[in-house]
């Protein structure tokens, strides 16, 4: 009976004894593959042992034999870590950039379309009416101005500047018919106030602000949002990775390294997981950057055909020319109204009438100026792609990245790393945004701290969006969310509802690693690795089994 119990024991310990690198020999494994690695990432070799040592005092990789000390571990997760945000910033920059180009294509397309308008209407003007347009240029050329610096994103009022521009343009009209009379400011004053009764221009003006405003109201904003657009890619790149990230990326780059499998590749699912771990705040930016990218599609649809920018900007010169012959054709009705309305006035002892500087010519202004109608169209339907194609960015982030990282091939599956050993990975992957993190088996994740920055940008969409949509409508409004905070209900946090279901599970964050030898979620596959690390108890207890088999 005795000899029964001591060959079983001796069984068991045998099973259970430590194994030495991943061929299972007794024989301590050379380290000259991780030195040569080590120092080719720039590190030094100083404690770096020549022969794998015990790995108890790792906080990140599993605790078995090893080649990497405490500090190697803390640099090569360091080292991961700015890789990662490396590789982010380049992503970002790439989309940023091609958000810049759209920007300045638009940009220097509408401001060229109103430089055009602009030399235009000056010709035009100076064939037609000669020198009543020469001197009294400067009020076309204010009102050019005040457009140009409304479009690059003054506090101007679109509809106070054309309604100032018409009043005006009524003084000057009604001055140059009339110069044979001392005509005062105060006169003048009174001239122009009755331009809604007199409506001495016809339908023009209204037609005219209902078109300019729409189309500037809309280029403004588009312009904006497309740089808007830009500027969240690259302050969300800069955003840096937390803690727990770090470790869950050293886990699975180089983590293979200190265990002597410099080859593994990781499995799918893995790199799947500890990526949208890393990646679920800006996962959050999902919603409100796909609402922008089809509002901002919407905007630009309205840009070409009949009622598109190159139409408003190639009628302005000819609706204004319009609308001066319409009221010097009706000079006569105009003054008996006025001279009704404001009272008479006394002769200044000029010779003419004015009237004749007044005639109209033939208006050219379409003419002279070739529509733009296939450049609209072509830069149309180049950022409807490139809108189109950004959409998914932010979640498809994590496949993206994992896309040359992974293991692949036949039976890549169960040999791929799994942050413990060469095997297959077991855990579920998870979903897009923090909230779907809450059970991330590779990195911990409190989901109820969102990050602020992120939070800010969604925020900033949001507001972009709304004015965009406004836009559609002709309506520029500044639009302030006061029902929310950046990271309330309305940040985009919890979808569907999520986070109000039941009590939240908040997982802890510390400062220091932690080390979890066997997760449940991967029990399957890890735990298998943590055995090598037992010491033998068997022959511990050998002795006292004996003893008691004596007595």
């Amino acid at each position: 009976m005795m000899d029964f119990f001591i060959v079983a024991a001796l069984a068991v310990c045998s099973l259970t004894a430590p194994a030495y690198g991943d061929k299972g020999t007794s024989k301590a494994r050379s380290c000259s593959d991780i030195r040569q690695f080590y120092t080719g990432k720039g590190f030094l070799l100083d404690g770096v042992p020549q022969s794998e040592i015990s790995g108890e005092h790792l906080r990140i990789c599993p605790q078995g034999y090893t080649c990497c000390t405490s500090g190697m571990e803390d640099s090569l997760a360091t080292l991961s870590r700015r890789e990662m945000e490396g590789l982010l910033k380049e992503a970002g920059r790439s989309l940023q950039n091609s958000l810049t180009g759209q920007n300045k294509a638009f940009d220097g397309y509408f401001l060229e379309m109103l430089n055009r308008s602009a030399n235009s209407l000056q010709e035009t003007l100076t064939v037609n009416f000669g020198l009543l347009y020469i001197q009294n240029s400067q009020l076309f050329t204010d009102l050019y101005a005040d457009l140009r610096q409304y479009y690059r994103g003054s506090h101007v009022n679109l509809e106070e500047v054309l309604n100032e521009f018409w009043a005006r343009l009524l003084e000057k009209l009604f001055y140059q018919a009339n110069k044979q009379y001392n005509i005062g400011e105060d006169y003048l004053e009174c001239v122009s106030k009755q331009i809604e009764t007199l409506r001495p221009f016809g339908d023009t003006p209204r037609v005219m602000k209902t078109m300019v405003t729409r189309t500037f109201v809309a280029a403004r904003s588009f312009v904006q949002g497309l740089a808007v657009s830009g500027d969240v890619v690259r302050k969300v790149s800069q955003v840096q990775l937390s803690l727990d990230c770090m470790r869950a990326m050293m886990r699975m780059t180089y983590c293979p390294h200190c265990r002597g499998m410099p080859s593994a590749r990781p499995c799918a699912n893995y790199c799947s997981n500890v990526m949208k771990g890393c990646l679920a705040n800006q996962a959050d930016l999902n919603t409100e950057w796909r609402h922008l990218a089809e509002t901002l599609m919407q905007v630009a649809g309205s840009f070409h055909g009949t009622l598109g920018v190159d139409s408003m900007f190639l009628s302005l010169p000819s609706r204004i020319s319009d609308a001066v012959a319409t009221m010097s054709g009706n000079m006569e009705t105009i003054n008996s109204k006025l001279f009704h309305a404001c009272g008479n006035i006394r002769d200044g002892g000029a010779s003419s009438t004015g009237v004749d500087d007044m005639k109209r010519g033939k208006v050219t202004a379409e003419d002279r100026l070739e529509t733009s109608s296939t450049t609209m169209f072509k830069l149309v339907s180049d950022v409807t792609a490139r809108l189109r194609d950004m959409q998914p960015y932010w979640v498809s982030l994590p496949s993206v990245l994992c896309s040359d990282r992974v293991a692949t091939g036949t039976g890549a599956e169960d040999k791929c790393w799994n942050g413990m050993n060469r095997a297959r990975y077991l855990p579920e992957v998870m979903g897009d945004g923090l909230a779907s993190q809450i059970n991330n088996p590779e990195v911990e994740i409190d989901i109820t701290k969102p990050d602020m920055t992120i939070r800010q940008q969604i925020m900033q969409l949001k507001i972009m969006t709304h004015r965009l949509r406004n836009a559609l409508n002709g309506q520029d409004v500044d639009f302030q969310d006061t029902s929310d905070d950046v990271s309330g209900s309305g940040s985009g946090m919890c979808a569907d509802n999520t986070c109000s279901r039941g009590p939240r599970l908040i997982v802890p964050i510390t400062d220091r690693p932690t080390f979890y030898p066997s997760p449940p979620e991967n029990e399957k596959v890890k735990s298998s690795s943590s055995s090598q690390n037992l010491p033998c108890i068997t022959m511990h207890l050998l002795p006292l089994l004996i003893l008691l088999l004596r007595r």
